[in-house]
């Protein structure tokens, strides 16, 4: 059965998830700090009558921003849901906050699949929270997510997400640097993803940036900026937990010198650029 929404943050990823679930029927209401995206005048209004308050908002100050414009208008049973990457101790500060000023509970659901996915349904959601509220949105995950699993309690899907990033991170900039390699050695670099399919060097970030990265195709399908925040994150996080990340530190290293460079609002397929030098 579906119920009302309200929608904060509609960029890269909110704006066309918003199309997706209004054409699907589902009664939307959005906030956008860009006027022209938005379909009211402010967080309380997009808000006010919705049962479940969507969040996709790129930095932790954007959610802590938005939570206090809805912590004066929320009342139970509404329920809110992050799909923002943020730390996991911020998102467990914001869901005690949120309880304790509205007696309202927070499920966080970081997402991974970039837009494709998010136009397709077929998002992976990590998400932590109440068993009861992720039963309660079970029919808003069908219409978006391909996989959606409960990781645990508040903050553990935040958790998972921090290793998806750890994952993707260092394969972006190990792609760019095979990449490079290939091109160096002089064989046909856009036919390695049909040579290696199958065998233990094939992956999903294979198949999605490989061809982008040969094809020098860098229209944002995910920034570099957010990438780089992403793995500054998770290398906090690790510190925090004392867990060594060395192939982290060498990728973290790849994408500042990319920003350096002046590329934090290309793809993160631009990460080649440092592997070319053409």
């Amino acid at each position: 059965m579906k119920f009302s929404l309200g929608y904060v943050g509609l960029g890269l990823m909110g704006g066309p998830m918003v199309k997706r679930l209004t054409k699907l029927g589902w009664r939307v209401r959005g906030y956008d700090i860009v006027a022209e995206r938005s379909s009211t005048r402010s967080v309380a209004e997009a808000v006010a009558d919705a049962e479940v308050v969507l969040l996709n908002l790129p930095t932790d100050e954007a959610v802590e921003d938005a939570l206090e414009k809805l912590l004066p208008v929320l009342r139970p049973p509404q329920l809110v849901v992050d799909f923002s990457t943020i730390p996991v101790d911020a998102c467990r500060a914001h869901a005690a906050k949120l309880a304790r000023a509205t007696g309202c509970r927070w499920v966080d659901a970081p997402v991974s699949g970039g837009p494709p996915a998010v136009e397709a349904g077929t998002l992976t959601v990590m998400a932590g929270g109440e068993a009861q509220d992720l039963e309660r949105l079970a029919p808003l995950m069908k219409d978006i997510a391909a996989r959606c699993t409960h990781m645990g309690p508040t903050g553990a899907g935040l958790a998972a997400k921090m290793i998806n990033q750890l994952i993707v991170g260092v394969g972006h900039a190990m792609l760019g640097e095979a990449v490079g390699l290939c091109e160096k050695a002089g064989i046909d670099t856009a036919r390695i993803p049909e040579c290696l399919g199958g065998g233990y060097a094939d992956s999903n970030v294979m198949k999605a940036y490989w061809p982008r990265m040969v094809q020098r195709d860098f229209a944002p399908r995910g920034y570099v900026r957010q990438l780089l925040k992403d793995l500054e994150m998770v290398r906090a996080w690790a510190e925090r937990l004392q867990s060594r990340t060395p192939v982290l530190e060498s990728a973290l290293q790849a994408y500042r010198e990319l920003k350096n460079q002046g590329h934090s609002e290309l793809d993160t397929s631009a990460v080649v650029k440092l592997y070319l030098r053409e």
